[in-house]
């Protein structure tokens, strides 16, 4: 039987330098995606490479991508048969790692890289609709349905590609330096300057009625 708790390595997710960070496991790579909301799409355009950041939400064993119709790589997603060979990236960065020498220096962090063929969501438009929501929902939980749905107007202006969760691994580094040890004696502070992700108190628009109160999913951010 497959294995349908890890993705199979391939020859562009196995890395060349600290193999043992890397994993497959679908738990986690699932894990990492959810975590964050803002990616890096990578393809490349007239022989040059680009990179774009972007928002993006993860559906199951499928990642969606937004944009503006006029963006180039979703319009090249559409235009490209059998669609527009991508490589998107996830990175967050948990603590500076601060080692003796400036060699060993490092960061630990937990990243995805995703390998494969993005396709521009066009005519299923239960699945555009399903695919914004989740953008939505993504960034802040449960207000795709505390907000006005997109209209016809707004659909036609905005675009949606989809990239399946195949060709993918993760890596991560935890830990703290790793010093040589006849740099031990020396008299420099060593450690991890752990990192976190905060929220401040929301903001209410000039204009919001007063009498509309905060929303509960606005209050366990």
């Amino acid at each position: 039987m497959p294995d349908t708790t890890s993705y199979a390595p391939s020859e562009r997710t196995v890395p060349t330098r600290s193999r043992e960070r890397a994993s497959y496991n679908r738990a986690l790579v699932h894990a990492i995606l959810d975590e964050g909301y803002v990616c890096h799409l990578g393809f490349v355009r007239d022989g040059a490479p680009v990179v774009l950041p972007t928002l993006y939400a993860r559906v199951g064993d499928r990642l969606y991508v937004h944009g503006s119709t006029g963006s180039r790589p979703l319009r090249m997603a559409g235009q490209s048969d059998p669609g527009l060979a991508v490589c998107l990236t996830v990175t967050h960065v948990d603590g500076l790692v601060l080692a003796r020498s400036a060699f060993h220096h490092s960061i630990n962090y937990r990243s995805v890289v995703v390998h494969g063929v993005a396709h521009e969501v066009v005519d299923e438009e239960e699945e555009r609709r399903t695919a914004l929501d989740a953008l939505v929902d993504h960034v802040v939980p449960g207000r795709s349905h505390d907000s006005r749905p997109a209209n016809a107007k707004e659909l036609a202006a905005t675009a949606v590609i989809r990239l399946d969760l195949e060709e993918v691994s993760a890596k991560v580094r935890t830990g703290g330096p790793n010093d040589d040890p006849e740099d031990a004696s020396l008299p420099h502070w060593t450690g991890v300057v752990p990192l976190t992700r905060g929220y401040g108190a929301p903001i209410p628009a000039s204009d919001l009625d007063p009498a509309v109160a905060l929303p509960d999913y606005l209050t366990t951010l």
